[in-house]
């Protein structure tokens, strides 16, 4: 048998790295990082840390209304893209006893929140802003802008009618199900009554900040704050930049993931000092980012965003469509390791399982060595160049793509500071960040540590359902998800949930969220259909009584009493026993109403 070294020097004879010194150096960079305590270094944003998820900074603080009595067949819980998408479904199928629920001031969710300077999607905005057919929108750009995001979200909203649908400002306590009543109770802090038939748990997967358990956090007497609450009254400007308050300021930023690739570059320019605390660094690809041409817009065919999104997908899961309409750096690499299959079949023909795995992983190696290359070309300090360098497989962490990230750190007046040995920041003091031995005073410390993702499903979402029996989800979900789709679980009627587990995931998730919603909305109305025709049936039913069946049992033969068999008849099968003008006045009534009620168009 070949070894590994004549395996690879015959399938990549110009290869000019060694794979396993990669490896190796792979490992060794993981195992700097581990941490025992796993995700439980993280603090939960509550009691004394509350202010840095329950704080609304775009919102008047004072806020008072009257509790609200409501009975509905549908509340959904959460208005951002999935909560909005939800809604935007029930209306299409004509559902419109629903209200959306939320703790925040508007419709948006993760963008509601997130408008530090620089935020950008990060997947292409054809693919990722939904709806565009339906509301008629063209994206400024390839990749687009927060504020762009944050003024779709509202277009969405006020095309399809949500505005009046929605109770903003208002965080549900707790869901619980009355079994007499076959209905959910929806409680909430601003004590409002609200009972509905369905429940759509919709708070998305990226909605409670996540905050670094380092010693001393609560100790710290100057400005910190999470970037999903950016305070731009502290550090002026907007999302555009022009951070000019921080001119004399000592600032810290601690994490590196895809929100400081973004702010950073504006924080450096403007603060005083910057220091950047880093553990893992990011893959910082370019962006190359570029305006929509309006021309190829315009030549766009109905159904071209549903067929873009599932070009997409179908691209990143390594699958041959001829084309990748998306063609940029999700889905550089996957192209780069399909080709080299492609190349590889026509002259071998199929492949065996190892050597699949071993292009990939090559394929990989090379991508990131261009990453890591990149490092070297555009930050002047070797240094800091060094510990920019990210040593993993592309998809080990979310990839990233900025054009102004690295050159950052060729700013005089930023610093990076890696903590990888320590694993981490130290300590914090009343006046400093502590690392690596060494006290760094500042007078801010901005968070840029992202969201809970994958921590416990209750930690993430602060209120509690309670099903038959009084059972509680997240004892039902104690040992992991169980659920039909990802979508419904036992113990659990009329209640779903929109999200990333026991479903297909995609990191483009406004797609995979908008599948979801079209098909919990696709149940309710189908539930809704079915019983309005049962209705109707235990309508008919209850009036007929048994006179009629008992007279035309003792009548003479014929087709009235199904030649004497009428007794084996059902009394669903009798007419309407009010009469023909009762029956006439309840149909008018039920056109006038315009609703359909009860019909299935196809």
């Amino acid at each position: 048998m070949a070894s590994e070294r004549e395996r690879l020097h015959n399938l990549f004879p110009d290869l000019d790295f060694d794979p396993e010194q990669l490896r190796n150096r792979y490992r060794e960079e993981r195992d700097r990082r581990l941490r025992e305590d796993g995700e439980a270094q993280y603090l939960e944003a509550e009691g004394e840390f509350a202010r840095y998820a329950d704080e609304d900074p775009y919102v008047e603080p004072d806020y008072e209304r009257e509790p609200l009595e409501l009975t509905l067949d549908v509340v959904v819980i959460g208005a951002g893209f999935s909560g909005l998408m939800t809604g935007a479904r029930l209306k299409e199928r004509a559902i419109d006893n629903f209200r959306i629920i939320e703790s925040g001031g508007n419709f948006g969710g993760t963008w509601y929140w997130n408008r530090y300077p620089g935020a950008q999607c990060d997947i292409e905005s054809y693919c990722y802003l939904p709806l565009l057919e339906e509301t008629g929108y063209m994206p400024k750009e390839k990749y687009s802008y927060a504020p762009e995001i944050y003024e779709h979200v509202k277009r969405v909203g006020k095309y399809f009618e949500l505005d009046d649908r929605a109770i903003f400002r208002t965080r549900v306590t707790q869901v619980k199900w009355l079994e007499d009543e076959a209905l959910w109770e929806v409680s909430t802090h601003r004590h409002d009554k609200i009972r509905t038939r369905f429940v759509i748990q919709a708070t998305g997967p990226a909605n409670r900040p996540k905050l670094p358990g380092i010693p001393g956090i609560n100790r710290f007497r100057g400005k910190s704050f999470h970037t999903s609450r950016w305070d731009y009254d502290y550090t002026g400007g907007d999302h555009n930049g022009g951070l000019a308050r921080l001119w004399d300021k000592k600032v810290a930023v601690i994490g590196t993931g895809a929100t400081a690739i973004q702010c950073v570059p504006f924080l450096g320019e403007y603060a005083n000092e910057l220091y950047v605390f880093q553990r893992t660094p990011s893959s910082v690809d370019l962006r190359g980012n570029k305006p929509t041409d309006s021309d190829w817009y315009d030549s766009l065919e109905p159904g071209w965003q549903r067929n873009r999104r599932e070009n997409f997908a179908a691209t990143l899961a390594g699958q041959n469509l001829g084309e990748d309409l998306v063609a940029d750096g999700w889905t550089d690499i996957v192209r780069r390791i399909g080709l080299a299959l492609r190349a590889r079949q026509s002259d071998a023909g199929d492949l065996d399982m190892e050597e699949l795995a071993l292009r990939s992983e090559i394929a990989d190696f090379q991508k990131m060595n261009e990453i890591r290359s990149r490092v070297d070309e555009t930050v002047e300090n070797s240094e800091a160049a060094e510990k920019l360098k990210p040593w993993y497989r592309q998809f080990c962490k979310r990839p990233t793509f900025n054009d102004e990230y690295l050159e950052t750190f060729n700013r005089e007046t930023v610093h990076l500071i890696d903590v990888a040995d320590a694993k981490g920041v130290e300590r914090i003091t009343e006046t400093s960040v502590i690392a690596n031995g060494r006290e760094y005073e500042v007078d801010c410390i901005i968070y840029a540590t992202g969201f809970e993702i994958t921590t416990d499903a209750h930690r993430r979402v602060d209120f509690d359902t309670i099903g038959r029996g009084g059972l509680s989800l997240y004892d039902h979900w104690r040992d992991g998800f169980r659920t039909l789709h990802g979508l419904s679980s036992h113990g659990f009627p009329n209640w779903f949930t929109i999200g990333i587990n026991q479903n297909a995931f995609s990191p483009n998730m406004t797609a995979m969220f908008d599948d979801q919603a079209m098909h919990v909305s696709y149940i309710i109305d189908e539930v809704k259909r079915a019983e309005a025709e049962e209705g109707w049936v235990r309508e008919i039913i209850r009036l007929a009584g048994t006179g009629p069946l008992s007279f035309l049992n003792e009548c003479t033969p014929g087709y009235y009493n199904r030649e004497g068999t009428a007794a084996q008849g059902t009394r669903q099968n009798t007419g309407y026993a009010p009469g023909i003008n009762v029956f006439n006045d309840l149909l008018s009534a039920w056109r006038e109403s315009g609703d359909l009620e009860g019909m299935i168009f196809s």
